[in-house]
């Protein structure tokens, strides 16, 4: 009898033990790994709260600002056969239309997507836009007395050697390439931009240098975003960032939200859901609001005094997929045109 009640007690023990092993090992797996191309000073806080409010450990990859987006896709394109990350969250759309047409996500309708605009999200939910930002002129105040409000301003001969754009084949500068094709046409487009490079364009590394270029007054103005633009201009720096191209019968500005994506045979897909799900709430938008001027997508987020309403900016009469389909033809340009 004796030797019965251990045999028990030795086999209550190890079934106890395995079930804590399980337990412990099911604590381990509670992750998600998530490639980042929105700037680490806003996102990261973004995801510490995330980790805080559901105990889901994130392991981040943020890309740099000179590369980022297109180092991250090449990377989620290479491990295509093996895939590493659970989420990419995307800084534009553009690679985001990419990486669906190259089979690299899976589709997943968040609930939480449920009252964002119909533009900014794919119709088959392999992608969702949320805090959006927007293109602007920024431009020095103490250099210029009058604004330049479009693109065409960028072909002023009195503006020769005074202004500045972004890497044209990085990032959103490459996307506005795009823009520039797809809303004039092929050969409008080759035009304006061999002209605004006869008129001396600086192009320099990033939209962050763009803005520190014409802070410093080497550029009078220049093409940014409204992230880049509003810290200068919450600095006291002395520049104003303007919408471009919003007067009847002008093009309108390109509006790019972040998005966010399921990546297909993601290792830990509740978990990516989870974080996705996250994202897409109106708080999130509201701290992107207060951190980054990122303009609210939600119609129940509330926009603060100081951010910009997208209701109130004219928007591009262009799809995403539209823009998408200039990318390359105006890459090959801009490389040709700006980068040799």
């Amino acid at each position: 009898m004796k030797k019965k009640t251990i045999i028990i007690v030795l086999i209550l023990l190890v079934v106890l033990l395995s079930i804590g092993f399980m337990v412990s090992l099911s604590k381990q797996e509670r992750k998600v790994v998530v490639y980042v191309s929105h700037d680490q000073d806003y996102s990261e806080p973004i995801l510490k709260d995330f980790e805080q409010a559901t105990g889901i450990k994130v392991e981040a990859l943020y890309d740099t600002e000179a590369t980022k987006t297109v180092g991250l896709v090449n990377r989620l394109i290479a491990e295509k056969n093996n895939p590493q990350a659970d989420v990419f969250w995307n800084n534009e759309v553009m690679r985001s239309v990419m990486l669906k047409q190259e089979g690299i996500l899976d589709t997943y309708c968040s609930p939480n997507a449920a009252d964002i605009d119909n533009v900014y999200k794919d119709s088959e939910c392999y992608w969702t836009g949320f805090a959006a930002r927007a293109r602007v002129i920024l431009y020095n105040t103490e250099k210029m007395s009058e604004e330049p409000d479009s693109i065409y301003d960028f072909k002023d001969s009195k503006w020769e050697g005074k202004t500045c754009m972004g890497n044209p084949l990085l990032g959103t500068t490459s996307t506005h390439m795009a823009v520039v094709f797809a809303s004039m046409g092929d050969e409008d487009a080759k035009e304006f931009l061999l002209e605004i490079k006869d008129n001396g364009i600086q192009i320099v590394e990033s939209n962050s240098m763009v803005r520190d270029q014409v802070v410093a007054g080497e550029c009078y103005f220049g093409l940014t975003d409204t992230d880049d633009a509003y810290d200068a201009v919450a600095g006291g720096k002395p520049v104003k960032m303007i919408f471009p191209d919003q007067s009847t019968g002008e093009i309108g500005d390109l509006i790019i939200p972040n998005s966010v994506m399921l990546i297909k045979g993601s290792p830990h897909p509740q978990e990516a859901k989870a974080l996705i799900d996250y994202l897409l709430t109106s708080d999130v938008e509201e701290k992107l609001a207060d951190s980054a001027l990122q303009m609210p997508l939600k119609k129940s987020s509330t926009v603060p005094e100081n951010v910009p309403d997208v209701k109130n900016i004219k928007p591009l009469n262009l799809t995403q997929e539209q823009i998408y389909e200039k990318m390359e033809v105006s890459k090959r340009f801009v490389q040709d045109v700006f980068l040799r």
